[in-house]
């Protein structure tokens, strides 16, 4: 559409008659989801990165800030080194995952406070021999 609203005709009576018109022209026939509701209908709150989030759930991406990112992989790193198969590779874990947590407390991201400190290693190592101990009674 190239043509421009005339003067004095308000915008939305303007938009309904071109709307309007490519109806009658058959222009809307046979589009993909014609009659179909559209996706996450419920949600009635307006977001101008929506087509973003979807794109990025389609592709099944997220991006959290420094700090989420790293007390996600903080959990993580703490349930591995729970079910690990040796006391070197809980300390490994917890080792790994400490380093980060210093770096990140000592050389703060923008956003969200990390919240975290240090896992003690021996304490995690602890926690583990009692659940194989636990496992073998």
């Amino acid at each position: 559409m190239t043509e421009r609203k005339p003067a004095g005709v308000s915008f939305e009576s303007w938009v309904d008659k071109q709307i309007r018109e490519a109806e009658a022209r058959g222009e809307f026939a046979g589009l993909a989801g014609a009659g179909k509701p559209l996706a996450d209908g419920g949600n009635t709150s307006y977001d101008e990165l929506w087509w973003v989030k979807q794109k990025m759930a389609r592709e099944g991406l997220s991006v959290l800030p420094p700090t989420l990112a790293l007390r996600k992989e903080a959990e993580d790193a703490l349930m591995a080194a729970r079910t690990a198969p040796s006391e070197g590779a809980v300390r490994r874990i917890v080792t790994e995952i400490n380093v980060k947590i210093r770096d990140m407390m000592f050389k703060p991201p923008p956003g969200p406070p990390l919240g975290l400190k240090p896992y003690d290693v021996d304490e995690v190592v602890r926690e583990w021999r009692e659940t194989r101990a636990d496992r073998a009674d």
